[in-house]
């Protein structure tokens, strides 16, 4: 059956990105793709191969439902990595399957170990260190502890890496914070090197950190909003005033489009309430399409009598409340819509475009948080 919707998914978008950003890493520094989120509203299950082909192989998810997700559809190579959430009876699957994790508090390092005995397999953990975002990472105060368990099980543990995460890399505000964690990571490492152990990989930072604090760039980048053809503002603009990244365009492309069709039409006298209640009076005679897509589909609420979409390459602004499953848009202007009519939500149709960035502003999101919102169940197709 036919969705209401669909998403289209640009290859070429995404390869473009991920040469770009990898040619800002360079060669030595393993990229990996960061796909929590459902790949951040793009779809696991559509992103994950298409990556694949574009020569990624390291992907990295929230929890163990998203790593179940990645480890159905990947190839037999290609490695996962797990940021956050994994219930202790869901680590011997962690461990059988190669999928490396986060471990950045005692009782999961315990765990962890017991696990690993349990299966007769080495777990490839991740030791989050608390450098500064205090959110989740083993304190200083724990270093020894973390150090004393890792030479006394060293048979049941790999050391895939030695990580942190930056608190606010996206803002040139938190310039200061993002050095004074970046030094203090540098000084825990050494901690564990005088102590014999070494990562396989250490790494800190995420697409905002590699992009504006480029000597964060350690052996390993975690790319996530910015491989799907999007910056966080300042970010952006950061890397067109630098010298380093010697940019005068965008080089980022959109992969995701979001589509529809007009469902029907009909005219509508003036002095006549649109939609729910009273927020929209036609003050001449309009003509009104009607969208099946609603904020049970991702489309917010907040956006009625404010958004707008796209139909024959011209704007068609949102008139009345965003229902459940529909909306009404006025084409008056535009001539001879018919059902049937391409409708872009998000992405290009002709000269026009609707940018997530637009689409945020209007609508007072950050573009994480909206396409993120973007259900899963509306279909995602790959496009050239």
């Amino acid at each position: 059956m036919q969705h209401t919707s669909y998403i289209e998914l640009s290859k070429s978008a995404l390869a473009k990105n991920i040469r770009y950003l990898k040619k800002r890493i360079g060669p030595e520094v393993k990229y990996v793709s960061v796909v929590k989120g459902n790949a951040y509203g793009h779809g696991i299950e559509e992103f994950v191969p298409i990556a694949e082909q574009i020569g990624v192989d390291y992907f990295a998810v929230f929890d163990t439902y998203e790593a179940e997700r990645v480890h159905r559809v990947k190839r037999k190579t290609t490695k996962i990595m797990i940021l956050g959430m994994i219930y202790n009876d869901q680590l011997e699957w962690a461990i059988e399957n190669d999928i490396s994790f986060y471990v950045f508090e005692m009782d999961r390092f315990h765990h962890t170990i017991q696990a690993a005995k349990k299966v007769q397999k080495k777990a490839k953990i991740h030791i989050e260190v608390e450098t500064g975002l205090h959110r989740t990472g083993f304190e200083r105060a724990e270093i020894n502890e973390v150090i004393s368990l890792i030479n006394s099980n060293q048979e049941y543990l790999v050391i895939e890496g030695l990580c942190s995460h930056y608190a606010g890399a996206e803002s040139i505000a938190n310039h200061v914070r993002v050095q004074n964690q970046y030094d203090e990571f540098l000084r825990i490492r050494d901690i564990f090197q005088q102590h014999g152990i070494t990562a396989h990989y250490e790494h800190t930072a995420a697409s905002a950190a590699a992009l504006t604090y480029p000597h964060t760039i350690l052996d390993l980048v975690r790319f996530g909003i910015v491989q799907y053809g999007f910056w966080s503002r300042e970010t952006r603009i950061y890397n067109l005033l630098t010298e380093d990244a010697k940019f005068k365009k965008d080089p980022l492309s959109r992969v995701l489009k979001w589509k529809s069709n007009v469902m029907s039409v009909k005219s509508v006298k003036a002095g006549k309430f649109i939609s729910y209640g009273n927020s929209y009076l036609t003050s001449q005679n309009t003509n009104i399409a009607t969208i099946p897509v609603g904020y049970f589909h991702g489309y917010r609420r907040s956006l009625s009598n404010n958004g707008f979409v796209l139909i024959k390459g011209r704007k068609a602004p949102i008139i009345g409340t965003v229902n459940m499953n529909m909306l009404t848009v006025n084409v008056t202007s535009i001539p001879s819509v018919i059902k049937g009519d391409e409708v872009v939500i998000i992405g290009e149709q002709g000269k026009q475009k609707i940018t997530i960035a637009s689409f945020c502003e209007t609508a007072n999101l950050v573009n994480y948080e909206l396409l993120a919102r973007i259900p899963s169940q509306i279909p995602r197709y790959i496009v050239d």
